[in-house]
């Protein structure tokens, strides 16, 4: 078979102009949309290599990369997102459409389904970091801003370095916990701090994807086939928790992919997850439906 085309387009959205790429010919069966946030397009690379048999959508989310604001550096939130799916899928022909959403991603697509559900045939909501649906809430937000404070007080590499700690935590937060300090260069991160503070993840995006609360009545409503995804690797993480959640809350089982919270990558940002056997998993929940 041979190599899909890749065509990149742009679309001038309020506040935003959305960058996103399209392999294959649209019109030639059902789309598939791979979407993160704040991960854009580079991410999803290697996964969206494994359908060149269907068109496949990926897009860089407003403020991040090739998607720049207009309207300043502020906090976004999921439905700000939700919006910028249904342009695109209204671009590019007004769907339905299959969707891969991974992590941020997965919370940005449940707002959109809860609105725009016609849009979507099926959502695979892989591992949304939904903090606001765990029983360890209050802990988990705490920590949270508490991890957003020191971005803002010392810069980029202090605070990812604390995120990369606060995402890895396994199991049910107590009250009162606190991210232990950390060596930023353990991760190789930067300790300097070069006086920014408009990271798309840090300043723009984590409050609002993790603070989502999901409205539950309007996606059980909804005429999408949702599936709540988690990494068989992934033990009891918070995005991982997440989707056990979501999935109870809708009356339905979470789905095992392989690998973790990155199962999909492949050799993006040197962080391998098992991208054949994921797309293979993908690809079987698609076809169940």
């Amino acid at each position: 078979m041979t190599t899909p085309t890749l065509s990149t387009h742009t679309l001038d959205a309020p506040g935003a102009t959305i960058t996103y790429d399209v392999r294959g010919t649209l019109g030639t069966g059902t789309p598939l949309l791979i979407i993160g946030c704040p991960m854009g397009a580079d991410g999803f690379a290697t996964l969206a290599g494994q359908f060149p048999d269907r068109p496949v959508v990926t897009y860089d989310p407003r403020g991040v990369n090739r998607s720049t604001r207009t309207d300043g550096a502020g906090e976004l939130t999921p439905d700000d997102h939700a919006a910028d799916l249904a342009r695109i899928v209204e671009t590019i022909g007004g769907g339905p459409v299959d969707v891969l959403a991974s992590s941020g991603g997965a919370v940005n697509a449940l707002a959109w389904v809860a609105r725009r559900g016609e849009q979507v045939r099926v959502l695979v909501a892989h591992e949304p970091p939904l903090a606001t649906i765990l029983p360890d809430r209050d802990a988990q937000m705490a920590a949270i801003q508490a991890m957003r404070e020191t971005y803002r007080r010392d810069g980029f590499g202090p605070g990812m370095a604390t995120f990369i700690l606060l995402v890895g935590y396994d199991g049910l937060m107590p009250d009162g916990y606190r991210t232990p300090p950390v060596d930023p260069t353990q991760f190789g991160l930067p300790t300097e701090d070069d006086g920014s503070r408009d990271d798309p993840l840090l300043a723009q995006n984590i409050r609002g994807l993790t603070g989502y609360r999901p409205d539950v009545e309007a996606l059980r409503a909804s005429p999408t086939r949702i599936v709540l995804a988690r990494g068989a690797a992934s033990g009891q993480t918070m995005a991982a928790r997440g989707a056990d959640a979501m999935a109870a809350l809708l009356g339905a089982e979470p789905v095992a992919f392989p690998g973790s919270h990155g199962g999909f990558m492949g050799d993006e940002y040197g962080q391998r997850g098992e991208p054949e056997a994921f797309a293979a998993r993908l690809r079987e929940v698609l076809e169940g439906a």
